[in-house]
Parts: structure tokens; sequence; C-alpha cells
């Protein structure tokens, strides 16, 4: 009888992009190639990522300095608001930016991005049949680290926002049988030297 065993789920936001997010810059295929050395060691089943260019490329990327770990394409992966809140949902103090925010999305990209979180759940989380644990990279962007994150810690739907990432930054979510989801690391830049950390963030979060 086959039981269940641990999924180990790293997430990565996408390397450093130009301006107009047509490619990685110099700085983002480094990041991304650093990323790829830190992940020889652990045994990936696959690495998945989203179809825009920038995580495509940083999966590629980190690939190449893996040792025959298959890329998968996944609009689970993808770029995309997971959930958007109502005013009553949110802190009052704050309330007012995150809607204006929000308010850049339209109807219909709220309601493929709520289809697609569904989705990235259904795909990404929880434990695996079989008797073996799991090993995955997921390539992907700001958006649905948080909500992954939100999701593990049973936090309130609305709270992916402000859970922000920096790009090739590594996070790790356990989920054991019989066990609620356990959060090992969150955006480690410790494959990174000092140069190449906290891109993707403004200066003022530097830290």
């Amino acid at each position: 009888m086959t039981g269940t065993a641990a999924r180990y789920l790293y997430l990565t936001r996408h390397g450093e992009a130009s301006a107009d997010e047509s490619e990685l810059t110099d700085a983002g295929r480094r990041q991304a190639a650093l990323l790829g050395e830190r992940l020889r060691e652990v045994p990936l089943s696959a690495i998945h990522h989203g179809p825009l260019a920038r995580a495509q490329e940083t999966a590629v990327l980190v690939g190449k300095q893996l040792d025959g770990v298959p890329l998968r394409l996944s609009e689970a992966a993808g770029d995309y608001v997971p959930y958007a809140p109502s005013r009553e949902e949110l802190p009052s103090e704050s309330a007012e930016a995150m809607l204006g925010f929000l308010g850049q999305f339209t109807a219909g990209e709220v309601a493929e991005g709520a289809g697609l979180a569904a989705e990235a759940l259904a795909r990404f989380t929880g434990p695996v049949a079989g008797d073996e644990p799991r090993h995955e990279l997921v390539v992907t962007h700001n958006f649905l680290t948080g909500w992954l994150v939100r999701a593990a810690l049973d936090a309130p739907r609305w709270r992916w926002m402000g859970i922000n990432h920096a790009n090739a930054a590594l996070t790790v979510i356990r989920y054991a049988p019989d066990r609620a989801p356990a959060v090992l690391l969150f955006n480690d830049t410790g494959h990174l030297p000092a140069d190449l950390r906290w891109t993707g963030f403004p200066q003022e979060l530097h830290v």
C-alpha cells in the first residue's frame, strides 16, 4: 500500500530583470547561476517555472548548474494577482494603499489569477504520494511566493500582500504528512555576494 511522504518546495523569484522585463540583466544571470550552484546537493526532481521570459531564463540558468533536472513550464507558476480582498478584510491604516495598488488590474485579470492561485496550491503544496520525499523548485514571481508562504502559515488570504522576495533568494517550505506546513527558510540570499543581494527591494528595505 502506497503511503505519503514529505514534499520540500523550494521557491525563488526570478533574477533581476531589465527595465522592460524582456530578459535578465547581467546581475540577474549571475544570481541565477549562483542559486543553481547552491542547489547542486539538493535532490530536485523538477524545476517548474512560469511562462514569462525572466522566469524561463532564470530556470534555464539554474538548470545548467544541475545534473539533468527537467524544466517544466507551468502557468500556475506565473505572475498574477492570487487574491483581491475587499476593503473590509484589510487593515484600516493600509487599505487605501492596497486597494489602490490592486486597482491597476482588471476584473478579468483578477478572476484569472484566482484560478491560477488555486491551481498552484493544488499542484505545488501538500505531501506527495509514495514513500520517498520529493524536492521541487518553483521559479516564479513575488506575488506567488507571498501567496504560498501565506498559505503555509494559514494567514488570511489578503496577507500575500506585503510578503516580499528578493531576486534569486531562496524560500523552502516542508509539507509533511500529519503536520502543519513548515517554512524552513525564507528569502535567504546567503548564496549571493553583497552586491547581488536585495535587488527587487527599495533601498529603505535593505537590511
